[in-house]
């Protein structure tokens, strides 16, 4: 990638503002246990995602959110220039973010003329209320460049902020990877939510099931790097009927040990990087019980947990499978389900999704295995704890848990582990007060390991799976 010009800014009267430092110290101060720096973030809107053929005004979902297109489209001609297939095209207009961000400091936009038109200008734009009014952030861009350049943008706000480029005269430019990079809570979502109203029970009609998903080309390999169970089968799974509380299931898209007691999965296993999520498919919705589970076996209904006041909760998520329709749909049978609590399901589970979402984006392929244990949850039909569901065939876990292993994009992963490579596991009581911050249930491996009975990263060699799975990952 290019770089160009780095244009500093800081004088944006109204939006930008700097904060002055000051160096008192408090009765809560702790010199032996300071408090952590805030969290750092880089969430990069690709524009693969979206589809917009045309240039008449409209609002597009993306990976971050939803964007306004005012006389502009989502290109992916030859003469467009892009950072993979598709980058966006301005005629005279804007394109506009429909959401806020938080903890923004440097904005990064790639840019460049289409094809062979004219040189020409454009405008970064910021508002801090809303989108009800922006102003100008540094000077005008002058479009010379045939091929992608990146300027950077200083950002000073503290609070939401929302930005759009805003396009002069009737010559084309293209847009394309606009990063935001900052700290704390960015406030963003990246890629479709993963919850839905549809989440919480569905109907009493149950819709028709479906077998196994025939394998496509996104579907994650077989076997070695980017297969959904390179770290391992933790339970030592096996797809056999004798097998029936630890039998495996392969979906393809993942990979999980099921139960059939329960009436739920042990634990979902599935890689992660931007292919599997690049917005090829909308979320299908399309709940259905698993027909290819062994004979005289229950099969959970899309309908099983309606009332209940449990969501039916993805284990792999439906966001982290839109490259198309076969993957998504994939995540809504009903053996991919937990009755989880609304607001876990809804803003815990979302957030910790989100951001794995963007490390992602951000350049890495990410391990996930996620499961749930123990019985009695709290859902939002009543305060009282609820051991089971579906006239006692579904049982309730008392915990959720999820594994990540992180890894910077390159091959033969198993051996790219090392010391210092960054494992998150979180482990949440399944209430329906669990706090919204996923690092508020920050774990090591070894305590999941423990609650479990399983052998999780059972890949890697023993004296990295001592190191690596002690570790408690600080939430940065």
């Amino acid at each position: 990638m290019k770089f160009k010009n780095i244009l500093i800014y800081s004088g944006f009267i109204g939006i930008l503002s700097l904060a002055a430092c000051s160096k008192k110290t408090s009765m809560t101060d702790d010199p032996v246990n300071p408090p952590k720096p805030p969290a750092s973030y880089a969430i990069t809107e690709t524009f693969e995602s979206g589809t917009k053929g045309a240039y008449a005004l409209d609002s597009v979902q993306l990976l971050t959110g939803k964007w306004t297109f005012s006389d502009g489209l989502i290109g992916n001609l030859p003469a467009d220039a892009k950072n993979g297939a598709k980058s966006v095209r301005l005629r005279t207009g804007y394109l506009s973010m429909n959401f806020d961000v938080t903890g923004t400091q440097m904005l990064y936009i790639s840019h460049a003329k289409y094809g062979t038109d004219a040189n020409s200008t454009w405008q970064l734009l910021a508002s801090s209320d809303g989108g009800k009014t922006y102003a100008q952030m540094g000077s005008a861009i002058t479009e010379t460049s045939t091929t992608l350049v990146t300027d950077s943008f200083k950002v000073t706000t503290t609070g939401k902020i929302r930005f759009q480029i805003k396009k002069a005269g009737t010559t084309r430019i293209n847009i394309d990877d606009i990063i935001f990079k900052g700290t704390g809570d960015p406030g963003i979502t990246v890629g479709t939510p993963d919850t839905d109203p549809s989440d919480s029970g569905g109907s009493t009609a149950p819709t028709p099931g479906r077998g196994t998903p025939e394998a496509g080309p996104d579907a994650p390999p077989a076997g070695g790097d980017n297969s959904n169970l390179l770290f391992g089968n933790p339970s030592g799974a096996v797809p056999a009927i004798i097998s029936p509380e630890n039998y495996l299931i392969d979906q393809k898209y993942y990979v999980e040990s099921y139960s059939m007691s329960r009436g739920t999965p042990n634990w979902v296993s599935w890689h992660l990087d931007p292919n599997n999520f690049d917005g090829t498919a909308t979320r299908k919705d399309d709940f259905a019980s698993f027909s290819g589970l062994p004979n005289n076996w229950y099969q959970v209904q899309s309908s099983s947990y309606s009332g209940s006041g449990f969501d039916r909760g993805h284990n792999c998520p439906s966001g982290d499978r839109t490259s198309s329709s076969t993957a998504n749909s994939a995540t809504f049978l009903m053996t991919n389900m937990i009755p989880q609590a609304p607001n876990n399901n809804q803003k815990t589970w979302e957030s910790f999704e989100s951001y794995l979402r963007s490390q992602a984006l951000n350049g890495f392929e990410v391990y996930v295995i996620m499961g749930s244990y123990g019985t009695g949850g709290i859902g939002s039909a009543s305060a009282s704890v609820v051991n089971t569901i579906n006239n006692g065939k579904i049982t309730v876990p008392s915990n959720v848990w999820k594994v990540a292993v992180l890894l910077k994009k390159g091959d033969n992963d198993i051996s790219r582990v090392s010391s210092s490579t960054r494992v998150i596991a979180i482990n949440t009581p399944n209430i329906n007060s669990t706090s919204p911050s996923w690092k508020d249930y920050i774990v090591s491996v070894r305590e999941i390991e423990s609650a479990t009975g399983y052998n999780l990263l059972s890949s890697l060699p023993q004296n990295l799976q001592d190191i690596v799975e002690k570790v408690k990952d600080p939430g940065n």
